[in-house]
């Protein structure tokens, strides 16, 4: 049996109180990640007189109700449901008798108040099955004393205390208030993963409903009597910025109460901060359509302060920066250039990948009220600390003065981790001295930046005489950062390697997009695999799993950061579920796996050509992913992962003419439709104790190259730049 510590670090994770219904409350610090779930109650499940409320904590009330207040934001990850699983397995109380609340930033008690990087589980398993235990370890020597017994006498399961010996039980609600004066245990046991009765179940997300019905959850949603609305204006072009405009026109127009430049400069921004577009033209009204018409009768003066650059303008950065640009990060094993000169056979290959936007379905938003001494924000964001601190620099303002409260977020991806349109909110409010709902138009958003960074990367492979891969190197550049994980596979199993992580510069502003990096490399990578494999005469697979036999027997070099076993792992059982080498009539088949995010994910395409079109059948998918808490949340975000990968590498782009996006909104930037997505994906998962890892990114990744490779197989045909769609020979 698993024992877990109390304490965690300097900070005690239990605090023990009398809640004013006579409850019990497990106060305690969540570690990195957590997040809400809230179930309506069931009919027999009485709601308790009261609830005395903290930040970060169980709460268990009188009659026997869980309520768990959750730190971090929801961004459609279903955490809201697999949460509270977790606390509910460990403290053995029915599922119906969980409830689950959003808390608002308080960084007082909560450390990494974030939702991003795949980490919400994963960071917060130890604490949520720590505060579970602790609060059901408690009710138990409650209740031993009560009845001059031990705690080795006791059983509890379903919210009920049994004596083992005799026939007496009780309720977590009634014994609850007498576990108040318990002395908290130093450690607790943890169940094992086998007696689990709740996690690995499948539970329906608890906002569904809510969702389903329209019910208002989401930062959009959000009013309050007496706030105004705002719309904003950014330069036209990156390396311009506004000098003026048609200031007292816009002022006069119908609905419009107020129009201005608003600058959000702050000082020493961070890494979530905006960097591109700091002075802005903000209209405040009554409704969007009139703030609408007037951002369309602007007349503005934009004037350049940097070079305007153009896509061919960064397609020969990234091609002068793989020559001779500044290396970022790297590794290198054996000698790969000696290995060059002797190898039988030589493949180079080169992939692109353009700049793309989020796009997420709600429209970025944030509403904030600013007033002499205090600054209230409420809205969609993925990073509330960091909202917190530059609204403070923003405003001059003590962190202590200000709150965030974070709704529902409809799409995150990455898009919601800068704070810009939260900054913008509570500089408008600022100024027009009341509240205000700041709302950016899609072609705001798809103009504004941070998006997935251009790429560029060279690959080459060596083959010997008896096609066993003796060399391989790879080279990538980024705008503005580099694609390549250098201690990623292939390295460690292959004798002669190299990587390049290399930059280059642009005032082009960019951040995280699903699966950083990794959304890129991945499909590269297993493409050119698949390349290499056919000109070795092997079979995909194969040739794979003979690379990771030899990280696993023989590793080269310094340690690399997967386990080629759960590597290989994955390969082995997606090829077993999809039949691999079965041949089927005019079914065309691609693989790939990808590491990332510490998980691990194998996926097979299978694909038909309709009237000259590829159209993927169906997708099979593996992944490791250790303890799978929700299986049905976890094959969602599987499923959508890979449709995203499918609708971003075909379709997805921006390009850019004189600093401008051409790409302004979707009726020239392409996503995705319902009929393009694949008609069935299953998913499967690699069954093991180990704690669990990312799931939110990992099944994007290698649907980009199992799509190229699938592509391939029918078509005949390679694709080296994304998106796949732009080729004349895809659409035929």
């Amino acid at each position: 049996m698993t024992h877990i510590k109390t304490q965690y670090n300097r900070r005690s994770f239990i605090k023990v109180s009398a809640a004013a219904g006579g409850g019990m409350l497990i106060g305690f610090s969540w570690l990195n990640g957590c997040k809400p779930n809230t179930p309506e109650p069931e009919p027999g499940v009485a709601v308790p007189n009261e609830w005395f409320e903290i930040n970060g904590y169980i709460k268990i009330g009188d009659t026997g109700m869980v309520t768990i207040y959750s730190p971090n934001p929801e961004i459609g990850q279903n955490v809201r449901t697999s949460m509270p699983m977790i606390v509910a397995e460990e403290l053995d109380v029915p599922w119906e008798n969980v409830v689950v609340e959003q808390a608002p930033l308080n960084t007082g008690w909560y450390q990494n108040q974030f939702a991003g990087g795949s980490l919400s589980i994963r960071l917060s398993w130890n604490a949520l099955r720590m505060a579970g235990a602790t609060g059901k370890r408690m009710l138990m020597e409650a209740a031993a004393k009560e009845w001059g017994l031990q705690v080795s006498d006791l059983t509890a399961s379903e919210g009920i205390i049994k004596e083992t010996n005799g026939e007496r039980t009780i309720g977590y609600g009634e014994i609850a208030s007498k576990a108040v004066g318990i002395e908290i245990p130093e450690e607790v046991a943890l169940k094992e993963v086998k007696d689990f009765k709740l996690i690995g179940t499948s539970v329906k997300n608890v906002d569904g409903s809510k969702i389903v019905r329209g019910e208002p959850l989401f930062g959009l949603d959000f009013h309050r009597e007496g706030m105004q609305l705002a719309m904003i204006q950014h330069p036209p072009a990156f390396g311009m910025k506004v000098k003026d405009f048609n200031e007292a026109e816009i002022k006069s127009m119908p609905g419009v109460k107020d129009a201005f430049i608003v600058d959000t400069s702050i000082a020493e921004p961070g890494g979530f901060d905006e960097k591109g577009f700091l002075q802005l033209i903000a209209i405040v009204g009554e409704s969007t359509w009139q703030l609408m018409q007037a951002k369309k009768a602007i007349k503005a003066n934009w004037e350049a302060t940097s070079e305007l650059e153009s896509s061919d303008t960064h397609l020969r950065r990234l091609e002068k920066a793989l020559v001779s640009g500044e290396v970022q990060e790297s590794r290198k094993d054996g000698n790969p250039e000696a290995a060059f000169k002797k190898a039988a056979k030589v493949i180079e290959r080169t992939y692109s990948a353009p700049f793309i936007a989020h796009n997420t379905l709600e429209p970025m938003n944030f509403f904030a009220n600013v007033t002499e001494d205090s600054a209230e924000l409420i809205g969609p964001t993925q990073t509330p600390e960091a909202l917190e601190g530059s609204v403070s620099k923003l405003l001059g303002m003590p962190l202590e003065n200000i709150t965030v409260n974070m709704t529902r977020i409809g799409g995150g991806f990455g898009r919601r981790l800068y704070v810009h349109f939260g900054v913008e909110a509570a500089a408008i409010s600022k100024k027009i001295g009341s509240p205000v709902k700041l709302i950016y138009s899609r072609e705001d958003d798809m103009t504004q930046g941070t998006y997935r960074p251009t790429y560029r990367s060279v690959y080459k492979a060596g083959l010997d005489e008896n096609n066993n891969l003796i060399a391989f190197t790879v080279k990538g550049a980024g705008l503005p950062e580099g694609p390549v994980f250098p201690n990623r596979f292939p390295a460690g199993a292959v004798e002669n390697y190299s990587a390049e992580k290399i930059k280059a510069e642009t005032n082009v502003t960019t951040g995280a997009w699903r699966a950083p990096r990794s959304n890129f490399t991945a499909g590269a990578e297993q493409a050119f695999l698949d390349e290499v494999a056919e000109a070795a005469g092997k079979d995909p697979i194969d040739f794979r799993l003979e690379l990771f036999d030899r990280a696993i027997k023989d590793p080269v070099g310094e340690e690399h950061e997967y386990e080629a076993e759960r590597y290989a792992g994955v390969l082995k059982l997606v090829k077993e579920k999809a039949n691999w080498g079965e041949t089927k009539q005019g079914v065309h088949r691609g693989v790939a796996a990808y590491f990332c995010h510490s998980t691990y994910v194998a996926e097979v395409f299978d694909m038909v050509m309709e009237n000259g079109k590829p159209i993927v059948e169906k997708v099979w998918c593996a992944a490791d992913c250790g303890i799978v808490v929700n299986k049905d949340s976890a094959i969602n975000i599987i499923q959508g992962g890979v449709i995203d990968g499918i609708g971003h590498a075909m379709y997805s782009q921006l390009t850019f003419e004189n600093g401008a996006p051409a790409q302004m909104n979707f009726d020239k930037y392409q996503l995705i439709r319902h009929s393009q997505a694949p008609k069935e994906i299953e998913v499967f998962f690699v069954e093991n104790e180990i704690d669990p890892t990312g799931l939110g990114e990992p099944g994007l990744p290698p649907a980009m190259g199992a799509l190229a490779n699938a592509l391939y197989k029918a078509t005949g045909q390679r694709h080296y730049d994304q998106p796949f769609v732009t080729e004349k020979q895809v659409i035929g």
